[in-house]
């Protein structure tokens, strides 16, 4: 449980850090964009060079990414298990009783943890790592401005986005008391069938929801002391500018969607997806 790193922030003051939100939100569709425009092997390289360089930016230590992939490991797993087993075209390579895999099974298979994989890194880099909870509301409350005359609350839908995203790292810290102190209690979570330690982890449930009514309540008392009443006729200690390093960086998440399409199209070098 300590180590899931999603929704949590890495200082630092490395080009990323420093950049708009505004822009890195922006750089993250983009980057998303571009994971899934790719077709085959030359495009995936390209975006993994990409992600690289972009780590170096962040300043990030490399094991902090990489244990914050492990606490999705599972989902990994498990769609690579979808993708083997139940793709059914393609050449036949391996058969035991009912068990099939095809070749295009297993090419799936790569693909889909090559995307997650990426996904997570690139938007974990460009957004949750190196932004702030407030910052990340800021920028996505200016994107969104314009809807704000359809009468959507933008303001308060950022807020709600950011708080989700912030109250994950919490929940877990909670749910990681919880556990240790039914240890204590002689509950035992590690021993026995798969069945049986899931079956355990049934009674953290009710604590662990009372702990997160708990906190929501604590953070709307919290914010009503504070004379929050949504967005209207707020302003703001620090105002976005967008600033050279932010066009460069937008600039560098365009010409990678751009490659990854051309990629496909006139250099289709090793095409696993057809």
């Amino acid at each position: 449980m300590r180590d899931i790193t999603l929704g949590q922030y890495y200082p630092g003051d490395s080009v990323l850090h420093l950049a708009d939100p505004r822009a890195k939100i922006i750089c993250s569709i983009l980057y998303i964009a571009a994971v899934f425009m790719c077709k085959s092997a030359l495009a995936f390289a390209v975006i993994i060079a990409a992600t690289v360089v972009s780590i170096a930016l962040s300043e990030i230590p490399l094991r902090i990414i990489l244990r914050g992939m492990k606490s999705l490991l599972f989902i990994i797993i498990f769609t690579a298990f979808i993708n083997l087993f139940l793709t059914t075209s393609g050449e036949l390579v391996f058969q035991f009783y009912f068990i099939k895999i095809y070749s295009k099974g297993i090419i799936n298979t790569i693909v889909m943890i090559f995307r997650i994989t990426l996904l997570i890194a690139g938007s974990g880099v460009f957004l949750t790592y190196t932004t702030t909870p407030i910052a990340l509301t800021d920028g996505l409350e200016q994107l969104l401005a314009p809807l704000g005359k359809l009468r959507f609350p933008v303001h308060e839908f950022s807020m709600m986005m950011t708080i989700a995203l912030r109250f994950i790292p919490t929940l877990v810290e909670e749910t990681d008391k919880i556990m240790n102190a039914q240890k204590a209690r002689g509950a035992d979570f590690g021993t026995g069938s798969l069945f049986s330690r899931a079956k355990a982890l049934l009674p953290i449930l009710i604590p662990l929801f009372i702990a997160a009514f708990r906190r929501a309540d604590e953070l709307a008392i919290a914010m009503e002391c504070r004379c929050y009443h949504g967005g209207d006729g707020r302003t703001r200690m620090n105002v976005l500018h967008l600033r050279a390093p932010d066009f460069a960086i937008m600039a560098f998440c365009v010409l990678l969607c751009v490659a990854a399409a051309l990629i496909n199209i006139y250099i289709p070098v090793y095409t696993l997806i057809r």
